[in-house]
């Protein structure tokens, strides 16, 4: 690393004004300086494939609900340091900030004083979008009613700290900036021991208290979720990665519902009553009844339920009224009136248009200033806007001035980044830092979410290019215990509880294991079709070019196999019907083309890609009930598959590398489940969907590849590639000196003692079944499980090799449509009934969009 000091304006984070690097940064800069672009390009290499691997996702709003594979979020290889005596001024400074609105919040929503006296302007509080009216006298049990609280700070040109804006809403970045952590510690493993920064893990042990001590009074051992808009909501990684580390379920608004004065979780058979709510939805969403109706991501009765006192909502309703910028303006004489004190961490100055004369200086001086509406949006840069444009605002301002705010915003401060070719440069920076509320004061988090700013910083625009971990230094260590450790501190005294084992099934709502059933689905249906694309992949090898070889023949029953099984709803009217003057050049051009396209194609139903896009979308969807390992595995077969779809060139090597690759991942994924998940209600549904999928696809390849008598070399050809298909090749030839469709039939149709066959995964979702909450033995699911045993137990596999005169085997055929048929009732079964939602409780806007159960592969 080769740099020289920042000679624009802002304050240098590397270099004091003397040229020399500032002592906190000694050992980084040491350690960059010793490192070549290759190196640093190595080191951003690796920060990106722990990213994939950890699932870190940011989804940009673009309005669209169309599904997407939501973009990686970018890591900066530099962290951001912070000494340990600035960050003991910052600290302090942040934790009264926070003292002070939670005072500000509490005074508007209960007596109104600072209303009342003026101190507060009334118009500035009522004419904005974040004050909430219902929820006037709502109060949240406990000392403090703002439970959570970001700020984005930045640096003067001297150095000092000034906030720049608050986050009371619902604030989003602590999940990134904990997640962020554990992948610049794993990248750099050495540097990181060698500085030691100040560890998270506190804060989120202090938030995880927090929230139970939010619980209403009286309430023993509560059940606290974590409210999320939706899978497709722009932080749904953090809302999903904070409900992970807190160990709170995340939940949506289909998971939730008001009976009885109380919020209520639904689970597979009954309801489990909801005590605290962490609210990552924006407030006035929260209830279509009492707030806006056209709310897909509220619970209906909640506000009622709140004024009842029978749960707590945190942030509470109503919180975001402290993001108001006028508020900003007035916090100096605020923190004297409340607090008794001066406000320690200045804000950015800061003038309101509803003062005559601060409204004349806005006018005046707005080329200089970042305008911005009390009611939100977009800032404004007037010096960035033809002359028209810029009067056109002026205009707007002055028509109501008591909407505007103009903020001259400090220039950033300038640290060290890695530039993406392998240089590191000096860009600029900017931080949000995150506090919680304690039973005394609050906690905040000894680092938080830094960030690399977009060009243009310096004129006042914040957008982010990307993020980057946040390194608070220790101070010389003059006791046995860190002044940091809030959660530690806070409970110094107390009694542990009396412990009482936990054996409620708390992930278990009708929309969480709907994606689990899915993600079973999809990743045996990945599985399968990778092992009969490389099954049949062998076979073209070997007869492409050679047709009239003994086996010739079984090139297109294979092929049409494949179309049958991987891609039924597409399938050609001519299969892969290959007459006596085909062109192999021609043949082996649209072969290619459909197994690429059946590989890599992300929008065709039934290809490799659509199906492990379908898995990492449920898996998304309930994260916090998965372990971190199937991040690795999705990772990994998603890097060769759009290393497929880049690389149009191809000899087969490379499909048949991602192939591999995929089937490999999924057994990983397979074996994850097994070893690594609970048996409870959740492992049983994805079971389900997989037991399911699996003698769907099973069932299909048997009717397709042995309906139909051939000759004796296309049959044991076929019947070869059946076995490896599914896998059970070793074990047929251990058993068997010859290949005869009965004792194929036996071992992939009848053996439970095989657990590829369809007669092993009849006997799994009976278990299954039986082994879920409201099972009864008698339920329409279970009944169908053994109709379809009872089916089965009733052939003889030796009939199954009687051909009729057209060459067809009619009985084979008979059992495999009525399999077939059984398996897709059993699904449409699990899916409108168990899993779905309660008649009666449909969200207000319907009930939105179903998976098909035939996208793609067999319709089950």
């Amino acid at each position: 690393m080769s740099l020289t000091p920042h000679d624009g304006g802002g304050y240098d984070e590397l270099f004091g004004r003397d040229g020399a690097v500032r002592e906190p940064w000694a050992e980084l800069a040491e350690d960059f300086a010793g490192s070549g672009p290759d190196a640093v390009r190595r080191l951003q290499s690796r920060i990106r494939l722990l990213v994939d691997n950890h699932g870190i996702t940011y989804n940009p709003l673009d309005g669209s609900d169309v599904p997407t594979a939501p973009p990686r979020w970018e890591v900066d290889a530099v962290p951001l340091v912070v000494a340990a005596d600035e960050w003991e001024h910052l600290e302090a400074g942040f934790v009264q900030r926070s003292r002070l609105l939670d005072a500000v919040l509490g005074d508007l929503y209960g007596p109104m004083t600072l209303v009342r006296s003026g101190a507060v302007p009334a118009r500035t509080v009522f004419g904005h979008p974040g004050y909430v009216r219902a929820a006037h006298g709502i109060t949240v049990p406990g000392r403090h009613q703002l439970f959570l609280h970001g700020l984005d700070v930045g640096r003067g040109a001297d150095g000092t700290f000034h906030a720049l804006r608050d986050h009371t809403q619902s604030p989003a970045g602590a999940g990134y900036a904990m997640a962020d952590r554990r992948v610049i510690a794993r990248a750099m493993p050495g540097i990181y021991e060698t500085v030691g920064p100040r560890p998270l893990s506190s804060f989120a042990q202090s938030m995880r208290l927090a929230a139970i001590d939010a619980a209403p009074a009286g309430t023993e051992d509560p059940l606290v979720v974590v409210l999320s808009p939706r899978t497709r909501s722009e932080a749904a990684f953090d809302q999903a990665y904070l409900a992970t580390v807190l160990g709170f379920p995340l939940v949506e608004s289909a998971d939730l519902v008001v009976r009885d004065g109380h919020v209520w979780m639904r689970s597979l058979g009954n309801l489990e009553r909801v005590d605290v709510i962490v609210r990552r939805v924006d407030a006035d969403l929260t209830d279509p009844l009492d707030l806006r109706p056209d709310s897909r991501s509220g619970v209906v009765g909640l506000v009622e339920v709140l004024r009842r006192g029978a749960v707590t909502v945190v942030n509470t309703l109503g919180s975001g009224i402290l993001e108001n910028p006028v508020l900003t303006r007035l916090l100096p004489d605020l923190c004297r009136r409340l607090l008794g004190e001066d406000l320690h961490l200045p804000s950015a100055p800061t003038f309101w248009g509803g003062d005559r004369s601060e409204l004349s200086h806005i006018l005046a001086n707005a080329s200089s200033m970042v305008l911005r509406e009390v009611r939100g949006g977009s800032p404004v840069l007037p010096a960035e806007l033809g002359d028209d444009d810029r009067e056109a605002v002026l205009d707007r301002v002055r028509a109501e001035p008591d909407r505007w705010v103009g903020q001259i915003v400090p220039d950033p401060s300038y640290a060290p980044a890695a530039d993406g070719s392998g240089g590191v440069v000096l860009a600029p920076v900017g931080m949000r830092l995150f506090s919680v509320a304690q039973r005394v004061g609050y906690t905040p988090m000894a680092g938080g979410l830094g960030t690399s700013l977009v060009p243009g910083a310096e004129r006042g625009d914040r957008r982010h290019a990307g993020a980057k971990d946040v390194w608070v230094r220790l101070a010389q260590r003059t006791g046995s215990t860190e002044a940091g450790d809030g959660a530690d501190r806070e409970r110094d005294g107390d009694a542990l509880p009396v412990y009482a084992a936990t054996t409620s099934d708390l992930m278990t709502s009708p929309r969480a294991l709907t994606e689990l059933f899915w993600m079973g689905r999809f990743a045996e249906r990945a599985e399968g079709t990778a092992r009969l694309m490389i099954a049949v992949g062998e076979k073209y090898r070997d007869y492409r070019l050679r047709p009239w070889l003994a086996g010739g023949g079984s090139l297109p029953i294979l092929l049409d196999t494949v179309l049958r099984v991987a891609d039924a709803d597409h399938y050609p009217a001519d299969g892969f019907d290959r007459g006596a003057d085909s062109d192999p050049v021609a043949d082996q051009v649209r072969v290619r083309s459909e197994f690429r396209s059946l590989t890599a194609d992300r929008n065709r139903d039934g290809s490799l890609a659509h199906a492990v896009r379908g898995v990492e979308q449920a898996a998304r969807a309930v994260r916090g009930q998965l372990s971190n390992d199937i991040w690795a595995v999705l990772g990994s077969v998603e890097r060769v598959l759009g290393q497929v779809a880049a690389d149009p060139v191809d000899d087969g090597s490379v499909l048949f590398e991602a192939q591999s690759a995929v089937l490999g991942g999924m057994l990983a994924l397979s074996g994850v489940a097994a070893e690594s998940l609970v048996r409870d209600t959740g492992w049983h549904v994805m079971d389900i969907g997989k037991r399911i999928e699996r003698a769907s696809t099973l069932v299909a390849l048997v009717e397709s590849t042995l309906r139909r008598a051939t000759d004796a070399a296309t049959e044991r050809a076929v019947i070869d590639s059946l076995l490896v298909a599914t896998e059970s090749a070793v074990v047929y030839r251990r058993r068997n000196r010859s290949i005869r469709p009965a004792a194929v039939a036996e071992l992939l149709l009848f053996d439970v003692k095989n657990p590829r066959s369809l007669a092993f995964q009849l006997e799994a979702l009976r278990a299954n079944l039986a082994a879920l909450p409201d099972a009864s033995g008698a339920s329409r699911a279970e009944r169908l499980v053994e109709d379809m045993i009872n089916t089965v137990r009733r052939v003889d596999p030796a009939r199954l090799e009687s051909v009729d005169a057209t060459g067809s085997r009619k009985e084979l055929g008979e059992l495999t449509t009525t399999v077939r048929a059984l398996l897709r009732e059993l699904s449409d079964v699990m899916l409108k009934g168990q899993l779905s939602l309660p008649g009666g409780t449909q969200p207000l806007w319907g009930s939105g969009t179903a998976r098909s159960a035939a996208q793609g592969g067999v319709p089950a």
